[in-house]
């Protein structure tokens, strides 16, 4: 039977941007068809979105 792991309340992510771990039921997240990418915060995401020149990333 194929299913998906079931994630436990204190499975940890790192921030994409600063590396902190943090849970995933807190963190930010932008999803893209093929990756997820987790945000400590506004800020994090803020400093990620600002890398390119548009503030658009490429998703496929």
């Amino acid at each position: 039977m194929n299913t998906k792991p079931q994630l436990l309340p204190d499975d940890l992510v790192s921030c994409e941007i600063c590396m902190k771990e943090i849970p995933v039921s807190e963190a930010k997240s932008d999803e893209a068809s093929d990756y997820v990418v987790f945000y400590y915060g506004l800020d994090c995401y803020k400093t990620w979105s600002e890398q390119t020149p548009n503030g658009k990333h490429q998703t496929s």
